[in-house]
Protein backbone atom coordinates (compact mmCIF):
# COMPACT_ATOMS: atom_id res chain seq x y z
CA UNK A 1 0.00 0.00 0.00
CA UNK A 2 2.64 2.15 -0.33
CA UNK A 3 4.58 2.91 -3.36
CA UNK A 4 8.30 4.72 -3.56
CA UNK A 5 9.27 6.86 -6.72
CA UNK A 6 13.20 7.20 -6.34
CA UNK A 7 15.02 9.67 -8.47
CA UNK A 8 18.54 11.43 -8.74
CA UNK A 9 20.66 9.27 -9.81
CA UNK A 10 23.44 9.58 -12.52
CA UNK A 11 27.41 9.97 -13.71
CA UNK A 12 29.45 11.63 -11.61
CA UNK A 13 33.23 11.86 -11.26
CA UNK A 14 35.00 10.88 -8.27
CA UNK A 15 34.95 13.84 -5.49
CA UNK A 16 31.19 15.16 -6.79
CA UNK A 17 28.05 14.82 -5.39
CA UNK A 18 25.06 13.48 -6.14
CA UNK A 19 21.36 13.79 -4.34
CA UNK A 20 18.74 10.70 -4.44
CA UNK A 21 15.13 11.68 -3.47
CA UNK A 22 12.26 9.69 -2.81
CA UNK A 23 8.76 10.10 -2.59
CA UNK A 24 6.44 7.85 -0.85
CA UNK A 25 2.71 7.69 -1.55
CA UNK A 26 -0.23 5.64 -0.43
CA UNK A 27 -0.56 4.11 3.29
CA UNK A 28 2.43 6.40 4.45
CA UNK A 29 1.07 6.58 7.99
CA UNK A 30 2.50 2.95 8.38
CA UNK A 31 5.79 3.82 7.56
CA UNK A 32 8.43 3.83 10.77
CA UNK A 33 12.01 4.17 8.94
CA UNK A 34 12.41 4.65 5.80
CA UNK A 35 16.41 3.72 4.36
CA UNK A 36 18.41 3.67 1.47
CA UNK A 37 20.00 0.47 0.09
CA UNK A 38 22.65 -0.37 -2.77
CA UNK A 39 23.66 -3.04 -4.58
CA UNK A 40 26.85 -3.47 -6.94
CA UNK A 41 27.23 -5.98 -9.71
CA UNK A 42 27.86 -9.18 -8.08
CA UNK A 43 27.60 -7.98 -4.59
CA UNK A 44 24.96 -8.53 -1.86
CA UNK A 45 22.51 -5.81 -1.25
CA UNK A 46 24.08 -3.66 1.56
CA UNK A 47 22.69 -1.41 4.07
CA UNK A 48 23.53 2.92 3.54
CA UNK A 49 21.51 4.67 5.77
CA UNK A 50 18.16 5.36 7.31
CA UNK A 51 16.34 7.65 9.15
CA UNK A 52 12.89 6.93 11.82
CA UNK A 53 10.20 9.01 10.77
CA UNK A 54 9.50 10.44 13.90
CA UNK A 55 12.61 11.71 15.97
CA UNK A 56 14.48 11.46 12.58
CA UNK A 57 17.36 9.54 13.84
CA UNK A 58 19.44 8.39 11.34
CA UNK A 59 21.50 4.97 10.92
CA UNK A 60 24.63 4.95 8.43
CA UNK A 61 27.06 1.95 7.29
CA UNK A 62 30.68 2.68 8.38
CA UNK A 63 31.70 3.38 4.57
CA UNK A 64 29.29 6.19 4.33
CA UNK A 65 29.93 8.54 7.68
CA UNK A 66 30.70 12.19 6.87
CA UNK A 67 30.08 11.57 3.08
CA UNK A 68 26.37 11.19 3.23
CA UNK A 69 23.27 12.38 4.63
CA UNK A 70 20.16 11.37 4.60
CA UNK A 71 17.05 13.51 5.54
CA UNK A 72 13.23 13.56 5.33
CA UNK A 73 10.60 16.13 4.11
CA UNK A 74 7.76 14.46 6.53
CA UNK A 75 5.20 16.84 4.29
CA UNK A 76 6.41 15.61 1.57
CA UNK A 77 6.59 11.95 2.06
CA UNK A 78 9.96 12.44 0.30
CA UNK A 79 13.51 11.00 2.04
CA UNK A 80 16.70 12.69 0.54
CA UNK A 81 20.38 10.59 0.27
CA UNK A 82 23.11 13.60 -0.19
CA UNK A 83 25.93 12.47 -0.97
CA UNK A 84 29.19 14.08 -1.13
CA UNK A 85 32.56 13.08 -1.82
CA UNK A 86 31.69 9.98 -4.22
CA UNK A 87 33.91 7.41 -4.61
CA UNK A 88 34.33 4.76 -7.45
CA UNK A 89 33.40 2.15 -4.86
CA UNK A 90 30.03 3.97 -3.93
CA UNK A 91 29.19 3.01 -7.53
CA UNK A 92 25.75 0.89 -7.32
CA UNK A 93 22.32 1.03 -7.97
CA UNK A 94 20.51 2.47 -5.15
CA UNK A 95 17.25 1.57 -3.33
CA UNK A 96 14.89 3.33 -1.52
CA UNK A 97 12.33 1.16 1.44
CA UNK A 98 9.95 2.03 3.60
CA UNK A 99 9.80 -0.27 7.14
CA UNK A 100 7.03 -0.64 9.51
CA UNK A 101 9.66 -0.90 11.83
CA UNK A 102 12.88 0.72 13.42
CA UNK A 103 15.26 -1.51 11.39
CA UNK A 104 18.67 -1.62 9.09
CA UNK A 105 17.89 -4.71 7.90
CA UNK A 106 17.10 -5.03 4.33
CA UNK A 107 14.23 -8.23 4.60
CA UNK A 108 12.39 -6.10 7.22
CA UNK A 109 11.61 -3.52 5.00
CA UNK A 110 8.43 -4.10 2.97
CA UNK A 111 8.45 -1.40 0.28
CA UNK A 112 11.13 -0.92 -2.07
CA UNK A 113 11.49 1.82 -4.98
CA UNK A 114 12.18 0.76 -8.70
CA UNK A 115 16.27 1.35 -7.73
CA UNK A 116 18.17 4.96 -9.60
CA UNK A 117 22.24 4.22 -10.69
CA UNK A 118 24.57 5.97 -9.53
CA UNK A 119 28.01 5.92 -11.25
CA UNK A 120 30.92 7.15 -10.23
CA UNK A 121 34.60 7.07 -12.61
CA UNK A 122 38.18 7.95 -11.31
Amino acid sequence: QVQLVESGGGLVQAGGSLRLSCTASGRTFTTITMGWFRRAPGEEREFVAAITRTAGTTYYTDSVKGRFTISRDIAKGTVYLQMNSLKPEDTAAYYCAAASRTTVVDREYEYWGQGTQVTVSS
